[in-house]
């Protein structure tokens, strides 16, 4: 099935493992998605901050640095508001009081179809 870009959906994939991000973006970009990736908080903010297009996200919780991914989603919600965010963690159980309005959360190891069903479902809303 050949799509073209016009169809894409931009999404950005924060996630520090390098083979998990892979995985989920290259079966994302199967897909359909525009993907755009970030190993970091520091790397997604400047990613949305040059993609004005991306409305969706997909974080990891525990990432390296100076910000994790609930306190990103938090951070996205406050500066993108039209922003569409997921969140992910096999050692964090992301209450749903704990994440950022309309956010949802899935629990690692998650299957990348459900992935792609759950923000296909967002882009469309």
């Amino acid at each position: 099935m050949d799509r073209t870009r016009s169809q894409s959906v931009p999404v950005l994939i924060v996630e520090d493992d390098y083979l998990i991000r892979l995985n989920i973006a290259s079966f994302l970009e199967g897909e359909g998605f525009e993907v755009y990736e970030a190993d970091d908080a520091a790397e997604a903010i400047r990613s949305l901050e040059l993609h004005e297009e991306i409305r969706l996200v997909f974080t990891d919780v525990d990432m390296p640095g100076w910000m994790n991914g609930l306190a990103l989603a938090h951070y996205i919600r406050g500066r993108w508001p039209p922003v569409k965010i997921v969140v992910t963690s096999g050692y964090v159980k992301a209450r749903q009081n704990g994440l950022p309005e309309e956010a949802l959360f899935i629990e690692k190891p998650y299957d990348a179809a459900r992935v792609a069903e759950k923000l296909k479902a967002l882009a469309a809303t």
